[in-house]
């Protein structure tokens, strides 16, 4: 899979989510760009990216992703 096969379901996933059909994510997208992006909307993005990819974060993955690229980065990473 891609870097952009990834982010073309994320931003799927996004949309999903947060109920919000013009979001779209990009490298440097963090929770301050994304209105109602909070810690309960963060778990269940977080369940819902695990679900898509049916692959896990460890937790230690999870609260030092700093943006979304990172986030693909892992994708890709656990993926491979």
């Amino acid at each position: 899979m891609t870097r952009e096969e990834v982010f073309e379901r994320l931003n799927e996933i996004f949309r999903d989510v947060f109920d919000d059909e013009s979001i779209t994510v990009e490298e440097e997208t963090t929770a301050d760009d994304i209105d109602d992006w909070d810690s309960l909307e963060h778990i269940n993005l977080v369940n819902a990216i695990e679900d898509e990819f049916d692959m896990k974060f460890d937790m230690g993955q999870i609260v030092t992703m700093k943006n979304v690229g990172e986030m693909v980065d892992i994708i890709l990473e656990k993926l491979d």
